[in-house]
């Protein structure tokens, strides 16, 4: 087999509850085959490395293998290598951007220094 549509392989890895929510997951934006968005169709093959956005973390995957079913977890190790870096420490990580309480709203200004802080460049997580 040379590839497999990358939604049905998020859903056979266990990444996703539905191919339906897989689906879902890259046509939002938050699956990335070697760098490079991808659409549901798209096809990944061995040694391509998949990229999960789920909520404001990120899992990175290389793909070692195909099911074209959904199966146990233990045949779910045999589809891909996790090569997430572990996350930093509570003393790397950055403080929580706090405000004066009753300071209103932050300006537009502040808004975005407040995402560039958060790691959002453009309103997308880097």
């Amino acid at each position: 087999m040379s590839g497999i549509r990358v939604d049905v392989w998020i859903w056979a890895a266990r990444l996703a509850k539905t191919r339906s929510r897989a689906t879902a997951a890259c046509k939002a934006g938050h699956v990335r085959i070697n760098g490079v968005t991808a659409k549901p169709a798209q096809h990944v093959t061995v040694g391509d490395r998949v990229r999960v956005t789920i909520g404001d973390t990120f899992k990175l995957y290389e793909v070692i293998g195909f099911a074209s079913k959904r199966g146990s977890a233990t045949e779910v190790a045999k589809l891909f290598t996790d090569l997430t870096p572990s996350a930093p420490s509570k003393a790397e990580r950055a403080a929580p951007v706090l405000r004066d309480a009753g300071a209103g709203r932050p300006s537009k200004k502040e808004r975005r220094q407040l995402d560039r802080l958060r790691g959002f460049v453009r309103g997308k997580l880097l």
